[in-house]
This record gives structure tokens, sequence and C-alpha cells, in this order.
């Protein structure tokens, strides 16, 4: 009995989260044409600012920045 509602429960959380997974993603859909002026605007900005990023040189090391490299052992000779 125990393993038929526990079935039972898994199946129902299982449908609940497809129906919750059904609604309203916040996507919507707008025909205002300062609103679509503003998102392209807005794309425009994220792509040059992504293009600053790549073209930029890599920021070198700082001055407290070193690498240690093991000791050779004398074992080894």
């Amino acid at each position: 009995m125990k393993k038929v509602s526990l079935a039972v429960l898994v199946s129902l959380s299982a449908v609940t989260g497809a129906a919750y997974a059904q609604q309203d993603s916040g996507i919507t859909m707008s025909t205002d044409p300062q609103k679509a002026a503003e998102i392209e605007q807005h794309a425009q900005d994220v792509q040059t600012r992504q293009q600053q990023m790549e073209s930029a040189p890599a920021p070198r090391h700082q001055k407290g920045m070193t690498h240690h490299k093991k000791p050779k052992s004398e074992s080894a000779q």
C-alpha cells in the first residue's frame, strides 16, 4: 500500500510540475514600436560591449603574483 501511495504522490507531483511549466514564462509579444526600438538598442549595446571585451588585451599578472616551481629532487640524478 505504501508503494502505491508513493507512486500516486510522485505522479501528481510530475503532473503539477508539467502544468506549472506551461504557465506564462514571462515572454510577451508587443507591437509597440518604441518598446521594440528600446530592445534593439539594448541588444546593440550588449553586442558592442562583447566586441570590446574580445578585442581588449588580456590582463597581465599583477606584481605580487608569482609562480612557484617545485624544487628538483636530488635523488633523480
